[in-house]
């Protein structure tokens, strides 16, 4: 058993075929997904995927691209958004200084405010960070909240801030790629019981499906990779992947 714990399942290279891609999923070992919210805009259309489907469990939040969209959301928005059952996450929040959508400090304060109403729902941040490893880190090593790093990619010590603080670590298919030693030596290091896995999907497809829309059911080939390069069996990776999930995600628990 697999758990996606990134994908947007809202985005529309999935408005036309939804059922079969959440049926493949299914078939190729994935039990459960999260749905991520980028934007307070797309988060009703997130919660009724996620009322459609048993397996599909969603979170609220603004991506950093978003950020100066959404300057005025509050840690008490959040919250109130949050109150819904098969919502168990706060995010993606975070960094992006790679692409700079929106102002760095209006990024900045807004990943604080997802981590006040973390902080008050003992919900899980999902960050995002690119070209922003400083700044994580200080983020990091001075608030107080459960979370993981998704789509790791970035260098290894915001992974080792990250898990000395506690938080989770989340390997997409960037890890298959070609050009990816540097991530490959990374994810060697980082604890079995510290990792999940996902997709990110529709994007980044991981190696033997590069080139196509990414789907959950293509959380296989990354768990699969991921298993290799940590020298255990699949089935190991995937029961410790899973058990992390629900250990982070706790209010899955309690449903």
């Amino acid at each position: 058993m697999l758990i996606d714990s990134h994908c947007h399942l809202n985005f529309p290279d999935f408005k036309d075929d939804l059922d079969e891609v959440i049926k493949n999923a299914g078939n190729n070992g994935v039990s459960q997904m999260l749905s991520i919210c980028t934007k307070l805009s797309e988060y009703e259309e997130i919660k009724q995927i996620a009322a459609n489907y048993d397996n599909v469990f969603c979170t609220v939040g603004v991506h950093p691209h978003e950020a100066e969209n959404h300057a005025e959301v509050k840690a008490e928005n959040l919250v109130a958004l949050a109150n819904y059952d098969k919502c168990i996450g706060l995010g993606e929040t975070g960094l992006d200084y790679f692409y700079e959508n929106s102002p760095r400090e209006i990024q900045k304060n807004l990943f604080l405010e997802h981590i006040k109403a973390a902080q008050e729902t003992d919900l899980p941040v999902i960050i995002h960070t690119r070209s922003a490893d400083e700044d994580t880190i200080d983020i990091i090593n001075t608030q107080n909240f459960r979370g993981l790093l998704h789509c790791f990619s970035t260098d290894y010590k915001v992974a080792e801030s990250a898990l000395d603080n506690g938080l989770y670590i989340s390997i997409s298919g960037i890890v298959t790629f070609k050009k990816a030693e540097e991530l490959r030596e990374a994810v060697k290091k980082i604890p079995l019981e510290r990792l999940l896995v996902e997709t990110d999907a529709p994007y980044l497809a991981p190696i033997p499906m590069r080139g196509k829309r990414n789907e959950p059911a293509f959380t296989k080939h990354t768990a699969e990779f991921v298993a290799e390069l940590k020298g255990v069996s699949f089935e190991e990776l995937a029961r410790i992947t899973t058990k992390n999930f629900y250990t982070l995600f706790s209010k899955i628990n309690k449903g």
